[in-house]
């Protein structure tokens, strides 16, 4: 057999049969609604956290100090510390056992422990006990989601067409947004039908009680979706059964610990860009700056729709052009851009902070439209759930949920303002230089156990034409 004729098939959305189409476009639904009910959690608790901070953290300290929100904001963040470990268990179980499988753990443990927040008794009613029983939920959120994302990811790129993996993967994002919208439209409604006082005396808990039901929903939508076929055709030549999940672990660690690094580096600006903008920014608004909550968190649900609304034309538009192109001017925009953003959301008007909102929503949408189809083609088919898994996961502890804790911290220390914009800026600096690391993999297909992008000379010596390739 040839070079030529060991190349994977890239496969275009015209090869696919009527029944394929279905079966692509129900397993990105059932990606995008777990996708969506995860960051539904994460932007409850961010639009929550003025009362979670009251309720859970207030010991009785100075008054207006801010302990605890800094309290409040570390718990979130102490999800983001087990995510790793959820990343090293689940990840290499999703090579093993299977995606599908996997993702329907992942979505059942997210919707329980979410729930059971809804439930939790206050310091008032129980003491210490409160912050701790809210602290091991959220480690139990925290080690599901370490499977979640990632495997969510990587199910839908392996199920979309080659050629329009990226208009398939925004889809997933699209969750990711309507998840965090409709958590900022929930609580803000509540808290201008309901008042401020009527939310802290129980209604905060609706929102995440909430999230059973929808969790089941996602559940039985998965149950109905096939595992990818790049998958389930991943065997040995042998035919012998796939690998255990701790050798696709150290086949990662042996074979790929460059890919894992180039993936670890652009996560922390997609981290850093999008706990900021999307999970810190109420908090940041309402507390620091002293704008009105609700207008603030209007102002936040008007830029997200607008990103809903872009979000798959720029998927598409990365089918066309490359992921590079606009994963690069994102990272430039945040770079040179994040300060004067900042500084136009202080002027204190509505539309000053709508356009310094919208400017960082901008470059926050062109990263996250592209993603779910880059990601995952970091690494080849064998090691592609734990490789994603685990330095999406350790990226997103360190950098990720941390970003609101570290920000509110800084800024108390030295009373600079202008902290959010300066982290944002050097943020896109790392992910810039990690893109330059990137293969081009728009087209490219993920079957078999090769880097996708790294066979682009033999693809051209074909005739092949690919978007981005240079010939040697």
């Amino acid at each position: 057999m040839t070079a030529h004729q060991e190349l994977p098939t890239i496969t275009r959305d015209i090869d696919l049969t009527p029944i394929q189409r279905k079966n692509t476009r129900k397993s990105v639904a059932g990606a995008a609604i777990g996708n969506a009910i995860e960051w539904f959690d994460y932007g409850v608790y961010g639009y929550l956290v003025v009362y979670l901070s009251s309720l859970f953290f207030d010991f009785g300290g100075e008054p207006g100090s801010a302990l605890p929100r800094i309290l409040a904001f570390a718990t979130f963040a102490v999800s983001f510390l087990v995510r790793p470990l959820g990343g090293i268990v689940l990840g290499p179980l999703g090579d093993k056992i299977g995606r599908r499988t996997v993702l329907m753990a992942t979505i059942l443990m997210i919707s329980v422990s979410t729930a059971a927040i809804g439930l939790l008794p206050t310091y008032d009613s129980i003491g210490v006990w409160a912050p701790l029983l809210l602290v091991f939920l959220r480690m139990v959120q925290g080690f599901s989601a370490g499977g979640e994302y990632a495997g969510a990811a990587v199910f839908m790129a392996e199920h979309a067409p080659d050629n329009r993996r990226g208009f398939y993967g925004s889809f997933l994002e699209f969750g990711t947004l309507a998840g965090f919208s409709g958590a900022a439209i929930l609580v803000t409604t509540m808290t201008l039908v309901l008042g401020e006082d009527a939310m802290m005396a129980g209604w905060w808990r609706l929102p995440f009680l909430l999230t059973l039901p929808l969790g089941l929903l996602a559940l039985w939508m998965r149950r109905n979706v096939e595992e990818p076929e790049t998958f389930t055709s991943d065997i040995d030549i042998s035919g012998k059964a796939k690998q255990s999940a701790w050798a696709a672990l150290r086949e990662l660690i042996v074979r790929f610990p460059k890919q894992v690094l180039k993936l670890a580096g652009f996560v922390i600006l997609i981290n850093v860009a999008f706990y900021l903008v999307l999970t810190y920014m109420p908090s940041y608004l309402s507390t620091t700056l002293g704008h009105g909550a609700a207008e603030s968190n209007f102002s936040l649900v008007i830029i997200q729709l607008i990103m809903m609304a872009v979000i798959v034309p720029f998927g598409a538009l990365s089918d066309r052009i490359g992921r590079k192109p606009l994963l690069l001017i994102a990272s430039i925009g945040f770079t040179l851009l994040s300060v004067p953003a900042v500084m136009l959301i202080q002027v204190g008007t509505v539309w000053s902070q709508l356009a310094g909102i919208g400017i960082l929503g901008l470059f926050l949408v062109m990263i996250i439209s592209n993603i779910s189809a880059t990601l995952p083609a970091l690494f080849p088919t064998s090691v592609r759930y734990s490789g994603f898994a685990i330095g999406y996961n350790v990226s997103t502890a360190i950098f990720g949920g941390t970003a609101g804790m570290m920000n509110e911290f800084l800024i108390d220390r030295t009373g600079n303002v202008l902290i959010p914009g300066w982290y944002l800026a050097a943020a896109g600096v790392i992910g810039f230089i990690s893109v330059l690391t990137f293969n081009e993999t728009a087209g490219r297909s993920l079957r078999g156990n090769v880097l996708p992008g790294s066979d682009d000379a033999a693809r051209l010596a074909r005739g092949e034409k690919l978007i981005g390739a240079k010939a040697s």
